[in-house]
């Protein structure tokens, strides 16, 4: 899992039928201390997150369709939860 920031939506009139009623975000992966990590991303929400949320981001193909409920859907990134808090100990 990552950390990322929710950072746009994106509408696909057209979209493969395992998708059908997903929404889709631009989400952003962060470092530990919110910068930006990398490229942003294309994931589908599983949690109803919203623009400027953290959330929390699974990368693997197959485990984010299960994730969904989607199983078989051609997923690379799902977002599976929205971060309350972090907190970081030495």
């Amino acid at each position: 899992m990552q950390i990322a920031k929710v950072i746009g939506t994106v509408v696909a009139t057209q979209k493969h039928g395992k998708f059908e009623g997903a929404k889709l975000m631009l989400v952003q992966p962060l470092n530990i201390d919110d910068t930006p990590r990398g490229l942003a991303l294309l994931a589908v929400d599983g949690v109803g997150a919203g623009v400027d949320e953290k959330v929390l981001v699974v990368l693997e193909g197959r485990a984010a369709g299960e994730a969904l409920g989607r199983k078989g859907a051609p997923v690379d990134a799902a977002i599976v939860g929205i971060i309350d808090t972090v907190t970081m100990h030495d």
